[in-house]
């Protein structure tokens, strides 16, 4: 799929990950709704351009999600492209000395980055088979998720975020496979060590020793890095139903 004159739809597109492939979407020529609570959306949108607009909203909820594609569509005509990359962190290990995580903080975690993503992916699918796109396009739509090499390799204390960004993964094939029908394809970018607002807060000492971890290149990941692939997926008829790495060969340790 072309990106010149499509419509895209970000999740978590106020900051890090999803500010950036907003970014590289305009770049290339599409028009772009992020979605987030993050409210600092607004200037995003406005250092971006008017092809860009930004709507607050929870990617848990149904009505939000609706309003989100609403303006999609106001704004392009339909909904081409959707990108998932609204998630938090957080968990702690699940036994601690004053004992047991709380299961709500396991809930959370889980609500937010897996059943929000496919809260996205659903809705997004249906607006994307809703209307023939235009042109000779093979692609009716692309859906992008975004999951994390701690589906892989969770470390110790990242049952909840490993378990929510697994099933992400998960998600992937059976939601490719059936999708194919309506011509869309699903992909997942499962990053590494990324340069984004949760690793803002590290002490530039552990940010270094990071970096220091990953075999090649040894640096802690752009998000330009992120957008580059992303826009690649859209881009490449035949990524569909994988989930790629993005991680410099990195193998987390326990």
């Amino acid at each position: 799929m072309e990106l010149q004159g499509a419509t895209a739809l970000i999740s978590g597109g106020a900051s890090g990950l999803g500010a950036e492939t907003a970014g590289a979407f305009v770049r290339e020529g599409a028009r772009v709704v992020l979605f987030d609570l993050d409210e600092r959306g607004h200037e995003v949108a406005s250092r971006l351009g008017d092809r860009t607009r930004f709507v607050a909203g929870d990617v848990t909820s149904e009505d939000d999600v609706r309003r989100a594609i609403a303006v999609a569509e106001e704004l392009g005509g339909r909904l081409d492209v959707a990108v998932c990359c609204a998630g938090i962190g957080g968990g702690g290990r699940a036994l601690r000395r004053d004992g047991p995580m709380p299961l709500d903080v396991f809930t959370r975690v889980v609500t937010v980055n897996l059943i929000g993503t496919f809260n996205v992916q659903r809705l997004a699918a249906e607006a994307m088979a809703r209307e023939p796109r235009r042109g000779d396009d093979p692609d009716q739509g692309v859906i992008v998720a975004t999951a994390s090499i701690a589906a892989f390799e969770g470390r110790i204390g990242q049952p909840a975020y490993a378990a929510s960004k697994g099933g992400v993964v998960s998600l992937t094939l059976p939601l490719a496979r059936e999708l194919a029908a309506r011509r869309i394809r699903v992909a997942t970018v499962a990053p590494g060590i990324f340069d984004t607002p949760l690793l803002g807060r590290l002490s530039d000492e552990v940010r270094a020793d990071l970096a220091a971890s990953v075999p090649h290149p040894k640096r802690i990941g752009d998000p330009a890095d992120f957008a580059r692939l992303v826009v690649h997926i859209v881009e490449n008829p035949m990524i569909n139903g994988a989930v790629l790495r993005l991680d410099g060969a990195l193998r987390m340790a326990p």
